[in-house]
């Protein structure tokens, strides 16, 4: 059913990013202006998420005006915002799945631009995709449940809103396939210095230094956020395993989540970082054998791994958090 803008493409033109707001790291390690930029060209890509859905809002104009007089107010104090299809469960769904699919999007990729774009590193780039793909396939299967139950879902309003409905509110079904896509961009991550155009060689060269200079920010910024998430998990599982003051409860996920981090970090050590591949290192041995049912019942193996947990955040680099 070719309905949704649902692609999943590979783009091998240059696309123009600008810089982001870095995350303050002054610790972390990265090149120096010195030393040359790392080129990881060859280890991650650029990839961009569009996700869209109908929301089912509209603001009705007559209530809120209705409203704004009943009240004595001035006009345009109140707005009155209708939900079309209140309490339609295909909507909700699918409501409920764009979160999933964006927050996984965040969870396996890194920060590199305010437009939208995520650096991916290779290694990590068929677990991505094939993750998205059924993620895709998901959401296409509740688009078309939710078309199929659109009609049913316009009857059931016109007795919920009462005065407030309006059919000429709702979209026909050829307008409503439109409001609805998923779609996957890869676009290969340029080098430093990666400029062919013609304007002569000393703006080519100022061109260079000012991407050389957004290029080690955000690579910086990028590999901060990678340590902050597993200074998040550690500090997660530390407060947890901490029982000073009587026993807590925590799901299975809490050694789950950190197990996921050590892969996150040899995955997203795009640069071959020293200090994050010994982290990784450190936190497999702290994490060898650990399970959350013996945590809960074994309180050596509980002190022994919040102990090391403890010191895999000691070693962190500086975040400033």
């Amino acid at each position: 059913m070719n309905m949704l803008s649902n692609s999943i493409t590979n783009h091998t033109t240059n696309h123009e990013v600008t810089p982001m707001t870095n995350l303050t790291a002054p610790q972390v390690s990265t090149p120096s202006p010195q030393v040359a930029t790392p080129s990881i060209a060859s280890s991650a890509m650029l990839v961009e998420l569009s996700i869209s859905r109908w929301t089912a809002m509209k603001l009705d104009k007559r209530a809120s005006s209705d409203v704004t007089s009943q009240n004595y107010a001035q006009k345009g104090a109140a707005r009155v915002n209708k939900s079309l299809l209140g309490g339609c469960a295909e909507l909700d769904a699918i409501k409920k799945l764009t979160g999933n699919v964006r927050n996984m999007h965040y969870a396996m990729t890194m920060p590199w631009s305010d437009t939208g774009l995520r650096l991916l590193p290779t290694t990590q780039y068929f677990k991505y995709h094939q993750a998205m793909t059924e993620m895709q396939a998901e959401f296409n299967r509740m688009v078309t449940d939710f078309l199929d139950a659109y009609d049913w879902e316009i009857s059931q309003a016109q007795a919920t809103l009462g005065a407030l409905f309006n059919r000429d509110e709702y979209p026909t079904r050829d307008k409503l396939i439109s409001k609805f896509g998923f779609r996957l961009s890869y676009i290969p991550l340029p080098d430093a210095g990666d400029f062919r155009i013609d304007v002569g060689t000393e703006a080519t060269e100022k061109l260079r230094l000012e991407y050389d200079t957004f290029y080690r920010n955000q690579l910086e910024s990028a590999l901060t956020d990678v340590w902050h998430r597993t200074y998040e998990a550690l500090s997660r599982m530390s407060e947890r395993l901490d029982w000073n003051d009587g026993k807590k409860i925590f799901r299975d996920s809490l050694v789950e989540n950190l197990t996921d981090m050590v892969e996150m970090l040899r995955a997203c050590n795009v640069t071959g970082d020293t200090q994050m591949t010994a982290m990784a290192d450190q936190l497999d041995t702290a994490l060898r054998g650990v399970t959350p049912e013996g945590l809960r019942t074994n309180e050596s193996a509980r002190i022994r791994t919040k102990a090391a947990v403890d010191k895999a955040i000691a070693n962190l680099p500086s975040l400033d958090i």
